[in-house]
């Protein structure tokens, strides 16, 4: 049985598993079980919250360490990172902005993540250079200090160096790059380790919710799949279409049947890194783009180029903060939108990957990590439809680059 399958299943037994202790509420078999599925959830959220700085830090690095198998190509790799930045922004964009549409989450207040916000302190409303005047003394710091404190965007702008400093090192760093791979592929086996677990851990941390919970919440949850998947969907069918058609020049009807194949693997594996040799396939057979930009540009978009986890994270954040009856400010919600943005660069391109990195952005602005247990059962429906998005936007910035660095590739390949 595949972890999807048992991810299903665990989330249908922990459902009915918090039906059945409801009914029993002044119980010592309802406390008992409450007290064991605690321990259980807490093992899981603390395996994800150790795993999230070295995964984050590591992937950032070698992704950006990457950038030295196109050294030769300085305007491939500058605009393709300007594209991954725009697509991600939009993005962005529209996912907060359809959540604040649709009110998601407004009206349903979650207690059982009271006692994390009872000790949250709701910060002064900061002005745009007070924002930006903060963000920079809690990032540029001690980095062993934002390693043991958890500072996740301290950790990323230490990691950016990193990357770039391997680059502009070039050969001379080559050992270093070698490690920093290899050390991105333990965090990789242990991430895998730990989605072993995710059956057990969604089971407990559902059952409890269940529990414990006005059944309303549901409702609420099936409003949000319902937007954010409308909401990617978009995202997918209009904004990243209409891009290739200004900047690539590509009819998108050309493009969505060069591309089918792809993308309809993208749907069914939840992986963009399983679905890259299709994409680079597509993209230099059908859309006729360069193998030497499809091989650059390509794998690096499943690094960086993530559109559809950015919409998702960004509009998650916001709707667990309405469900438990947190207004964010607008400096907050910037600093959801960079984290939402910095955690796409970060999520490893594999089926529920994006629950560690949610983590990441929830307590960007002092949200509770538990709270993934609200999002918990849409997770892997709405993964299919933003891995789908994911793959589409790296080879669609594959023909806009080739479009414009057609030159350097040519003055490459002789």
């Amino acid at each position: 049985m595949n972890l999807n399958t048992q991810i299903l299943i665990a989330a249908i037994l922990g459902i009915a598993f918090g039906f059945l202790l409801s009914v029993f509420p002044q119980s010592s078999f309802f406390s008992t079980s409450l007290y064991g599925l605690g321990i259980i959830s807490s093992i899981f959220i603390g395996l994800l919250k150790m795993l999230l700085i070295p995964l984050i830090f590591s992937s950032i690095v070698v992704g950006v360490s990457n950038l030295q198998a196109g050294g030769q190509l300085g305007k491939v790799w500058k605009i393709t990172v300007a594209c991954c930045v725009t697509t991600t922004t939009l993005a962005l964009i529209l996912g907060i902005g359809c959540a604040h549409l649709f009110d998601v989450g407004k009206g349903v207040d979650i207690a059982l993540f009271q006692n994390d916000m009872n000790q949250y302190q709701t910060p002064d409303t900061l002005t745009p250079s007070s924002f930006f005047t903060n963000f920079i003394q809690n990032t540029l710091i001690n980095p062993f200090k934002a390693f043991a404190e958890g500072n996740v965007l301290a950790v990323v702008v230490f990691a950016l160096f990193i990357g770039v400093a391997l680059v502009h090192g070039g050969e001379r760093f080559k050992a270093v790059r070698q490690l920093a791979g290899q050390f991105f592929e333990i965090m990789m086996l242990m991430i895998r380790w730990v989605m072993k677990l995710a059956p057990l851990g969604i089971f407990a941390l559902l059952a409890k919710l269940i529990a414990t919970e006005d059944l309303s919440v549901l409702s609420r949850l099936a409003e949000f799949a319902v937007v954010v998947t409308g909401t990617t969907i978009f995202h997918g069918a209009v904004v990243l279409p209409l891009l290739l058609w200004i900047f690539g020049k590509m009819d998108p009807v050309t493009f969505f049947k060069g591309t089918r194949a792809a993308l309809i693997t993208a749907f069914a594996t939840s992986s963009s890194s399983a679905t890259m040799p299709l994409s680079m396939k597509c993209a230099q057979e059908n859309l006729k783009v360069s193998p030497a930009t499809a091989g650059f540009v390509i794998p690096l978009g499943t690094q960086l180029n993530m559109d559809g986890t950015a919409l998702y994270e960004a509009a998650a954040a916001l709707f667990v903060a309405n469900l438990i009856g947190l207004d964010l400010s607008l400096g907050q919600q910037l600093i959801v939108c960079l984290t939402a943005m910095i955690a796409s660069l970060g999520a490893p391109g594999i089926p529920s990957a994006g629950m560690v990195t949610m983590i990441m952005v929830l307590q960007s602005v002092g949200l509770p990590a538990e709270a993934i247990a609200i999002l918990l059962p849409i997770d892997r429906l709405l993964d299919t439809v933003r891995t789908v998005v994911n793959v589409q936007g790296d080879m669609m910035i594959s023909v806009v680059v080739d479009r414009h660095t057609r030159e350097a590739v040519t003055e490459l390949n002789s």
